[in-house]
């Protein structure tokens, strides 16, 4: 689970948790607060005393971390809207751990403290994790800088565990859970430069280890005692599932979030954690918890832990089913953007672009879109994004793109483009099929993570669909292409053929022969380059003519742009001037020379390698 929780961790950082602390106060907050009261309450009313009613709210509040985000790593859903609300809530659940340990002992009457120690036991708690989350984000990275230096694959493995490990042991001591700890390194490490090499070490001792948890989970239930109370068994556990689904779709819907991630979000988190046995245990060791409850209880959280995946699974089919039957009236407010968005006489949406998702490609398209004056309108499902982007002006809606009122609301039938840039497969592809429906003569744009997803995609409909693996292994050649000196034009064309091709070049770990042949033929042809008459170079004032660049270099001058215009073919009288750009032909050799006689301070690609800086 520490390592688990490690590896989460490094796909945060800092400043998305921020970003999240609504989510995480104010849902997991009421998620906490309501599943204790209502299970209090059932279990008073079945006769239990006040204390062990307690002690099973808390049992019954906390989710598996480890099971849910392992899943939803699996399923490319951390980032997604239920990914990130379960997330939230299972943050704040492990933190609530630190205060369920430390009322144990006054549930189970052996500790009297008062209420002001148990307070001052909880700040210091929370106190300590502030200085340690302080001084691991200002020493850790200078310490792995330290680390790196040595230039050893096996120090710097060690050094991370020790990391990982180390940080849980210090938030122990301090009252706090092991994960917890393993999660703030992770989260420190993801703002430095080594948190991929970080992830790739560690990533082989976590599947072992988790191998080892789900063993030792199992281990722990008796089946015989399953057998002799199958029934009530059962019924815990039905029970359980739905009760802590409900609460937990009631909450998201209260955060203003729509049917589909409520359901969603609340099948994720409808089972037992893993912390519930260390809370089990301890309140065992003080009698909270009798022999026969002890083990009804570890059966019937085992079960809902098994039954976790297969939920999260099915939930994009539940929460569709949800949807429909309980239709949430659309929450876009389009009325209010006509000063921003371009309408016709009758107020409806024209020619216009929808994009779904305001992440780091949705704010940069509507950048760009508002520069150039294309209307636009964007849909999200995060609520403070949405209220945050409207007070700076932005054009967005609350609003769920897989639901067909809220893309009719926003003018689909009359919109030019639909851009999905979420992190969403199933409402992706949702979105794809309906937008698709609407308006055959749609545009849609999908962005995705995994080539793996382009031949469904296409088959809903979809015109284009990026794939974020592939273009950064697009972005990797051009650059390396680059650096070789290679013209623009060499570089765009093989970056043509591979999207024309539909990526097949990159699918198949060997490229056919005659593919090869092909690239060697293209790399090795004439190519272009543009050479800036620099101040200084000594072909100023001087004519083509004089020049004899064919004569010297064997390559041919066949522009030049002049003052804004360009002349095709200058003849040997023309007379070059400064900063002009001149246009040769030729190989990579003969071009190298030419630069070098027109302007001898620069080198071969270098405008272009410029463009490509990170």
């Amino acid at each position: 689970v520490m390592l688990l929780l490690f590896m989460i961790g490094l796909e945060f950082s800092i400043r998305k948790l921020v970003e999240m602390k609504h989510l995480v106060l104010i849902g997991g907050g009421l998620q906490v607060i309501l599943t204790v009261a209502a299970t209090a309450g059932i279990a008073m009313l079945l006769g239990r005393g006040p204390s062990q009613a307690i002690f099973f709210g808390f049992l019954i509040a906390l989710s598996s971390t480890a099971i849910v985000l392992k899943t939803y790593v699996e399923r490319n859903e951390v980032d997604s809207p239920h990914g990130r609300v379960a997330i939230a809530m299972l943050l704040f659940q492990d933190i609530c751990v630190v205060l369920m340990l430390l009322l144990l002992p006054t549930l189970a009457g052996s500790d009297l403290e008062s209420f002001t120690a148990i307070v001052f036991g909880l700040g210091k708690s929370f106190a300590a994790l502030a200085v340690i989350v302080l001084v691991a984000w200002l020493a850790i990275p200078l310490f792995l800088k330290q680390v790196v230096k040595m230039r050893s694959p096996e120090v710097f493995l060690l050094t991370i565990v020790l990391l990982a490990l180390g940080l849980s042991w210090v938030t122990l001591q301090f009252g706090m859970s092991l994960a917890l700890g393993a999660f703030i390194a992770g989260v420190v490490l993801a703002d430095t430069d080594f948190s991929h090499e970080a992830a790739a070490d560690i990533l082989p001792f976590r599947d072992v280890f988790n191998s080892l948890f789900f063993v030792s989970i199992g281990m722990l239930m008796s089946l015989s005692v399953l057998m002799a109370n199958f029934g009530s068994v059962l019924l815990l556990v039905v029970g359980l599932i739905a009760g802590k689904a409900f609460l937990v779709w009631m909450i998201v819907r209260i955060l203003g979030y729509p049917q589909r991630i409520s359901a969603m979000a609340a099948l994720g988190l409808a089972q037992i954690g893993e912390f519930s046995f260390v809370l089990l245990k301890a309140g065992r060791g003080i009698d909270l918890v009798t022999d026969g409850d002890y083990q009804t209880f570890l059966a019937a959280a085992i079960i809902s832990m098994i039954a976790t995946p297969f939920l999260i699974a099915y939930s994009p089919q539940v929460s569709s089913f949800v949807q429909r039957l309980l239709k949430d009236g659309p929450r876009i407010d389009v009325d209010n953007a006509e000063d921003d968005i371009h309408h016709t006489l009758t107020g409806e949406l024209q020619q216009h672009v929808i994009i779904v998702g305001y992440g780091l490609n949705g704010r940069n398209l509507a950048r760009v879109l508002r520069t150039v004056g294309v209307p636009y309108i964007i849909l999200e499902l995060n609520a403070d994004v949405v209220r945050r982007a409207k007070d700076k002006g932005e054009r967005i809606d609350f609003g769920d793109a897989t639901r067909r009122e809220v893309l009719r609301h926003v003018g689909i039938e009359k919109a030019l483009g639909l851009v999905l840039a979420m992190s969403d497969p199933h409402a992706a592809r949702l979105t794809v099929k309906h937008g698709r429906r609407m308006n055959p003569n749609l545009h849609i744009i999908v962005r995705t993570r995994y080539v793996s997803e382009i031949t469904e995609l296409f088959d809903l409909g979809a015109n284009e669909v990026i794939p974020e693996e592939f273009e950064t292994s697009i972005e990797i050649f051009t650059r390396v292409l680059t650096r070789y000196g290679f013209a623009r034009n060499v570089i765009e064309s093989q970056v043509e053929r591979v999207r024309n091709q539909g990526y097949e070049v990159l699918r198949v770990p060997t490229p056919p022969t005659d593919h090869l042949a092909e690239v060697n033929i293209a790399l090795d042809a004439a190519s272009t380059e543009t050479v800036g008459i620099t101040p200084g170079s000594p072909v100023v004032g001087k004519s083509l003519g004089e020049l004899k660049l064919r004569e010297q270099t064997g390559a041919t001058v066949i522009a030049v742009l002049h003052d804004g215009g360009t002349k095709i073919s200058p003849g040997a009288n023309y007379r070059l001037c400064m900063n002009d750009k001149v246009v040769v032909l030729g190989d990579r050799e003969q071009i190298d020379k030419a630069i070098k006689l027109i302007s001898p301070t620069a080198q071969a690609g270098d405008s272009i390698a410029k463009g490509f800086n990170p």
